[in-house]
């Protein structure tokens, strides 16, 4: 779905999982400190929007994600998964109830598979599901910012900001009061530093929670009756995960960042040593530089110089090994 948003001065458009929506709007740096900041806002009308009503709704998803939501107050905001029955992550979601409806926002392209798997898990509950996304857009505002949310936004508050869905016919009249538009890499650039896991991007095939530090934000260890719990308790109780997320400093005399993809290896082997991991997601930062999450496997030394191609990267811990 392409924004309307794509029509503002400067507008760059973004490619790959977030086309659809304006990469950056000329400056870069300039949209990154407008945000850490708290002004501005940033256009993620491309993000699936997924609605659930009726009288069970908070109970029946309780049975279905990671999440302690049988009882979730009226705008608190919360974060789920849906897992399969071996433990990989699936889905992620962004939630916030209202009090007759329960919204969530989802990846680009992955609300149709989401809506097809919650419809399929309904049975006998009063519950009904909606694709959402062609009547609201949604918008984030960062903390901080004394932005007003219109009448007819739904507001999901947290540490990061306010995530507005806001219906669509209103996103340009929004724009045009909110101040100045940053573009996705600004937003990327602050999710990277917040060590902020995304699915497609973190995640692969084979994905477990505990790898991205996902425990405790979007998996609630008390519950259980979900799909893949077995999988979540056993890491919990018994095991280790096999991998865990970094974060890198990366070389910043190179002209090109390392892609998503590029293998890792430990700086003291040779150029063809052992792969030890990826990376995940590498965006230029306007304070940090050059910086980088990826996925490790969990025994690699935390202190360890490592190499990202050809670029050398010194990492932090954000999973515990």
């Amino acid at each position: 779905m392409k924004s309307p948003l794509l029509s503002l001065p400067g507008a760059v458009p973004a490619e790959g999982a977030d086309e659809g929506v304006a990469a950056h709007y000329g400056d870069l740096f300039r949209e990154q400190r407008a945000l850490a900041d708290g002004n501005g806002f940033v256009d993620l009308s491309h993000r699936g929007v997924v609605a659930v009503t009726g009288a069970d709704r908070l109970g029946w998803l309780h049975l279905l994600l990671t999440q302690h939501v049988s009882g979730l107050p009226v705008g608190e905001a919360t974060e789920a998964l849906i897992l399969s029955a071996h433990g990989h992550i699936e889905h992620a979601l962004y939630l916030v109830d209202d009090g007759t409806t329960t919204w969530a926002h989802v990846e680009p392209g992955t609300q149709d598979e989401l809506v097809a798997y919650l419809e399929s898990m309904k049975f006998f509950y009063r519950v009904e599901v909606a694709d959402r996304t062609d009547d609201f857009a949604v918008v984030h505002l960062p903390a901080g910012s004394i932005a007003e949310a219109p009448e007819g936004a739904v507001v999901r508050q947290t540490a990061y900001g306010r995530d507005l869905f806001l219906p669509r016919a209103d996103l340009e009249s929004f724009a045009a009061q909110a101040g100045p538009p940053a573009g996705i890499l600004a937003h990327e650039a602050l999710r990277v530093e917040q060590h902020r896991p995304r699915l497609g991007f973190e995640t692969d095939h084979r994905t477990i929670p505990h790898e991205l530090g996902w425990i405790g934000t979007a998996v609630h260890l008390q519950k259980g009756c979900y799909r893949g719990q077995e999988t979540v308790a056993r890491v919990q109780n018994l095991g280790k995960p096999p991998r865990r997320l970094v974060f890198l400093h990366l070389d910043g005399s190179e002209v090109h960042l390392p892609a998503p993809g590029t293998e890792l290896r430990l700086a003291t082997e040779e150029p063809d040593g052992r792969r030890i991991g990826f990376i995940t997601s590498s965006v230029r930062h306007h304070e940090l530089g050059p910086v980088a999450l990826a996925l490790v496997k969990r025994n690699v030394p935390v202190d360890a110089p490592l190499v990202a191609g050809t670029t050398a990267a010194a990492q932090e811990v954000v999973v515990e090994p």
